[in-house]
């Protein structure tokens, strides 16, 4: 498969939240920012990067009967990994998402590309690919952030830009505002996609 197929198809035919709605929980749970949703994009972002590397690297060696348990251990290191540097130099970032960053350990999009992609190709194809899923995860996280921010708070990544006016629609930042801003999102997505698919 081409690099910029690989790359594209997590980015935009594929993607991990508008297409394969993998990753929900940190979709729906730090998404109440823009900010909160792009920090938890690039985190996630570089567990899966590393993570694919080491395992397209290492897939040679691991018994069959523990790939999955192998796996879980490579992506709970760069996990950790991850975890220790929010602390160290964005403790503000790591208070607001909280939980949520241990939980990469166990996000099914890292898994699944573990599972179908690093485990059956070249290291060099399985960067791309973690890159391309990663940022296809960001910018979904991102976008459900500037909009449950927009409408939520009056804001985007903290700067406000309504007037005194504005009355913002608190549900928005609240776990029924998630739900309602991804419904939203998904629907514009697949008009928007499928009307490109179909003139290929």
């Amino acid at each position: 498969m081409k690099l910029g197929r690989i790359f594209t198809r997590g980015l935009v035919f594929d993607n991990p939240v508008f297409v394969q709605l993998l990753g929900m929980c940190p979709a729906l749970a730090v998404t109440n920012s823009a900010e909160n949703g792009m920090a938890m994009g690039l985190a996630t972002t570089a567990v899966l990067l590393g993570s694919n590397l080491v395992i397209s690297i290492i897939k040679g060696f691991i018994p069959s009967k523990i790939r999955i348990p192998a796996f879980i251990v490579v992506i709970a290191t760069f996990v950790t990994m991850v975890g220790m540097i929010m602390k160290a130099y964005f403790p503000a970032l790591d208070a607001a998402l909280g939980l949520f960053i241990p939980l990469i350990v166990v996000n099914c999009l890292i898994l699944a590309r573990a599972e179908s992609f690093a485990s059956k190709s070249t290291p060099f194809n399985s960067i791309v690919d973690g890159i391309g899923m990663g940022l296809g995860f960001t910018v979904a996280l991102t976008i459900l952030g500037i909009v449950r921010e927009f409408f939520g708070a009056g804001s985007i990544f903290g700067f406000a830009f309504m007037g005194e006016f504005f009355q913002p629609a608190t549900i928005m930042t609240m776990p029924p505002g998630a739900f309602l801003a991804l419904g939203l999102l998904l629907a514009i997505y697949n008009k928007i996609t499928s009307k490109e698919l179909n003139e290929l």
